[in-house]
Formats: C-alpha cells, structure tokens, sequence
C-alpha cells in the first residue's frame, strides 16, 4: 500500500492551517505592508520545489510556496477585518494620518 498521498494531503492541510494564525500575527504586528516578504518567500520555495527530486519533498514546498502567495491576499483580507472590528487593532501601531 502507497501512503504517499494521504502523508503529502495530511502534511499540506497541516501547512495550510498554519498560515491562518500567522497571517493574524503578521498583520497586527507589521500591517498588511508585510506582503513583500510572503511574495518573495512563496516565490522562493515555489522555485525550489522544481529542483527537488523527492515527490514529497517537491510536493510540500510547492504547497508552502503556494500558501504563502495565497497569505498576501488573506493579509489584505485580514487588514478589513480589523478594520469592522473582528480582530483586535494593534495599538502600538498608531493610527495613518494624512
């Protein structure tokens, strides 16, 4: 029997679960303005899955990869729903002016 693809399912459910807590995290801290590091992250790791030869290994980072450009719109998505109130605004922040 072939657990592989149950592992590598298992594995990027686990993955992207993940990223809903630090997408949370991230916003509060360093606002949605923290979407360049997802990109180049996600890009990095979607680059790196090509030249990994292990079907799980390759697997994982392509959905790491993918999870993390998928975080820069959860970013913007997060970023209105602090503004209705939903999660809590980081107050050491400040607020925009002009």
């Amino acid at each position: 029997m072939q657990f592989t693809g149950i592992f590598i399912a298992v594995a990027g459910f686990l993955l992207i679960g993940i990223f809903h807590p630090i997408v949370i995290k991230a916003e509060y801290y360093f606002s949605s303005r923290c979407w360049p590091v997802f990109l180049l992250a996600g890009s990095f790791c979607l680059v790196l899955s090509l030249f990994i030869q292990n079907i799980i290994g390759n697997a994982l980072m392509g959905i790491l990869g993918c999870s993390l450009l998928w975080s820069i719109r959860e970013l913007k998505q997060q970023e209105k729903r602090v503004e209705r109130g939903w999660f809590p605004k980081n107050p050491k922040r400040g607020t925009k002016k002009g």
